[in-house]
């Protein structure tokens, strides 16, 4: 009777090692075959919107932001906590944005646009409008 299960246990550890055997060996013989092209295609890396400026980790990114005159600038809070973004001479202003809210203003002026957090007054950056660019 010993022997018995020792012949049933080893049988029984073969049977399992083989169903997760790599493919072409014993136990791979009905899976289906697979093909690269069955696989849908991920769709490609999308960059950054260059009229975006992104809050995370208690920094604005990018620091420094060229835009034409016209342009609209779109600041999206991604950290965790609140931050607002106001122009030092008060040309605009947002509310405070909880993450992912966003604010947004249309510059249509020429002219370098410092800008902080009221909440956290390190946080610097500043828009630059170019006309023409």
């Amino acid at each position: 009777m010993l022997r018995s299960a020792r012949i049933f246990l080893a049988f029984f550890l073969v049977l399992l090692a083989s169903c997760g055997a790599p493919s072409g060996s014993i136990g791979a013989a009905s899976l289906p075959p697979t093909s690269a092209s069955a696989a849908p295609a991920s769709p490609p890396a999308k960059a950054a919107d260059p009229l975006t400026v992104s809050i995370d980790n208690f920094t604005f990114s990018p620091k420094t932001l060229i835009v034409p005159v016209g342009a609209k600038v779109t600041f999206v809070n991604h950290d965790d906590i609140p931050h607002t973004v106001m122009s030092t001479e008060k040309k605009f202003k947002s509310g405070t944005l909880d993450t992912d809210d966003s604010y947004s203003f249309q510059f249509t002026e020429p002219g370098t646009y410092p800008y902080f957090c009221t909440i956290h007054a390190h946080m610097t950056g500043e828009i630059i409008v170019k006309k023409g660019e």
